[in-house]
């Protein structure tokens, strides 16, 4: 089998060459390269390939297609929504994510945020650096205020478990029944858009998903709530949210993703309005969890080689 793949996992030479190792010991030949959008890159490269591993760069819809050998998309990530889905399957390509990896550094990251922007660290950064102090932006704690989660999934339960061990109460929207200790409340969005002080996205970028925050939905937020991105950027309305916080109508928002990837254009909307806490898709992104996520992406190939599946993606 030919393995290839077209991009940095992020992880060390030394564990790049114990996994190419392997794979040469067990009679497979296996090639990556440096990341390429450019869809006739991608057709080249993958042209006689078996399997091919990436992590969140977009893949071509045309080079899956002209692919006649693939078989297996062994993505080191836990969204689909870059891959050709539609076309995998018509093809009758298996697709494996690495489901998982990056719950305690989104998680973690998410606590971060909202203290954050609780305590207004950022405006007292630039006092601080200003010469100046700390009157008018005294903040508020975590402890006690009420935690939305919007997709309670693995990612999302970890955050509210987190947000719990701080005295926080928990509320959940999720498209299934939410059975778990870290939710104190299943309720509709509508709900928790009303009741949360804090909202946190954690749900996949799908048809039923896009702009599912929009200038209804933010219009429905206290006023003094904030609003937490780890989830995709097309599941909010960017413009919307740049204009119910420039109103004041809604406290505050921290943003990790966007509707595409960094680097983003300077005058993008989020990136110029107040009270926002903005970072360039760094949620998945330790050390910790790339190791993690390099381990789930070979094994979920080694056991793939060996006539299983596993973080099957239908």
């Amino acid at each position: 089998m030919k393995v290839v793949m077209l991009e940095s996992l992020g992880v060390s030479e030394a564990v790049m060459e114990k996994h190419a190792g392997k794979l040469r010991e067990m009679g497979h030949e296996f090639v990556q390269y440096d990341k390429d959008t450019d869809p006739a890159v991608q057709t080249e490269r993958m042209k006689d390939a078996d399997a091919v591993i990436l992590a969140n760069m977009p893949l071509a819809e045309a080079a899956v297609k002209s692919a006649e050998n693939l078989k297996f998309i062994d993505v080191a990530f836990t969204g689909v929504d870059h891959i050709p889905m539609a076309a995998a399957r018509e093809k009758g390509i298996a697709v494996s994510n690495a489901s998982g990896y990056a719950t305690e550094a989104v998680a973690e990251l998410c606590i971060s945020y909202m203290i954050q922007l609780l305590r207004n660290t950022a405006k007292v950064e630039e006092r601080c650096r200003t010469g100046g102090t700390k009157d008018g932006l005294v903040g508020n704690l975590l402890a006690g205020k009420t935690v939305g989660i919007v997709g309670a999934g693995l990612i999302g339960k970890r955050t509210a478990a987190l947000a719990k061990a701080f005295g926080c109460k928990t509320l959940a929207y999720n498209r299934s029944e939410v059975n778990d200790d870290s939710i104190d409340r299943q309720v509709t969005l509508e709900e928790l858009l009303r009741e949360s002080d804090i909202v946190s996205l954690h749900c996949p970028l799908t048809e039923s998903t896009k702009g599912l925050i929009g200038r209804e939905q933010l219009a429905l937020m206290k006023k003094s709530a904030v609003l937490l991105n780890t989830a995709r950027g097309g599941v909010v309305d960017s413009q919307a949210l740049a204009e119910a916080l420039t109103k004041g109508e809604i406290r505050g928002a921290a943003i990790d993703v966007f509707e595409n990837e960094p680097p983003l254009n300077t005058d993008h909307p989020l990136l110029n309005c107040p009270n926002t806490v903005v970072t360039p898709h760094i949620g998945f992104a330790s050390a910790e969890s790339l190791k993690q996520r390099a381990d789930i992406v070979f094994e979920n190939l080694y056991a793939w080689l060996d006539g299983k599946q596993l973080n099957a993606v239908k």
